[in-house]
């Protein structure tokens, strides 16, 4: 049954009354403080629920990563923390500390430059990675008959 709220003209309290659809055009609207029924309509916001396909469409927007090429750091980190939002994910405290030093204007290149991985790290991660798989391949030798 939905809810309706109304605030009362005679005492100011704010009054929500349950009434169907059906009732409402009929039902007495009474202030539940004072008993009043000098009461005005509040319209509230409405949460609109939205489906995980249609949330990340809205983010995939063409006009809106259109407005991010030439975005300010703070635009872009509120659009990062938005992103964050809608996957109901946490993202790592890392994250969390490039969208908040996005969000206070600092440069996009000298945040990447203190989170940047050495090359050479980089290198020795793929020839460990390399290494590791030669040894696990078994050897393919063959015997002499």
């Amino acid at each position: 049954m939905p809810a309706y709220d109304f605030r009362c003209l005679d005492c100011q309290h704010r009054v929500v009354l349950r009434f169907s659809y059906a009732e409402y055009a009929t039902a007495e609207k009474r202030c539940t403080r004072c008993g009043s029924t000098n009461l005005r309509r509040i319209i509230t916001k409405v949460a609109i629920a939205k489906s995980e396909t249609t949330r990340f469409a809205d983010l995939e927007d063409e006009s809106t990563l259109d407005e991010l090429a030439d975005a300010d750091p703070a635009t872009l980190g509120r659009f990062m923390r938005r992103m964050a939002e809608e996957t109901g994910e946490d993202l790592g405290e890392e994250f969390n500390t490039i969208v908040e030093r996005l969000e206070r204007g600092e440069d996009p290149e000298s945040i990447e430059a203190d989170f940047a991985v050495p090359e050479d790290t980089l290198e020795d991660e793929d020839n460990d990675a390399e290494a590791a798989a030669a040894a696990e391949t078994p050897n393919e030798t063959t015997e002499p008959a």
